[in-house]
């Protein structure tokens, strides 16, 4: 069993930064691929980022090179790290670890970009 728990979201204004982090308790991190999504109200949950156990990274084309998404297995642990945000990326971000049939979700953090 693997519990996630994403923090770092807030109120930031347009053209900021923010870096979420997404702690996860258990074995084995390494062995697990991890994603960030985002999900607005009424829209189904996107990928923003994913990083694969053997490092493969693949960002939403929404992205257009403004996030990083990174990994330190010695504390088990997956970034984002957000750069030039958009009001259009205010959404709530969920982190998600999978392997084959094990699949498990944090609960999210939101994130609002305004001015």
């Amino acid at each position: 069993q693997v519990q996630l728990v994403e923090s770092g979201g807030g109120l930031v204004q347009p053209g900021e930064s923010l870096r979420l982090s997404c702690v996860a308790s258990g074995n084995n991190f390494r062995n697990y691929h991890v994603d960030w999504f985002r999900q607005t109200p009424g829209n189904q949950r996107e990928l923003v980022a994913r990083l694969t156990k053997g490092n493969s990274v693949s960002y939403g084309d929404f992205v257009n090179g403004r996030f990083i998404i990174s990994r330190d297995n010695t504390k088990s642990t997956v970034y984002l790290q957000m750069n030039s945000l958009k009001p259009e990326d205010t959404a709530t971000y969920y982190c998600h670890a999978w392997q084959g049939a094990r699949d498990y979700w944090g609960r999210g953090t939101q994130v609002t970009v305004s001015s």
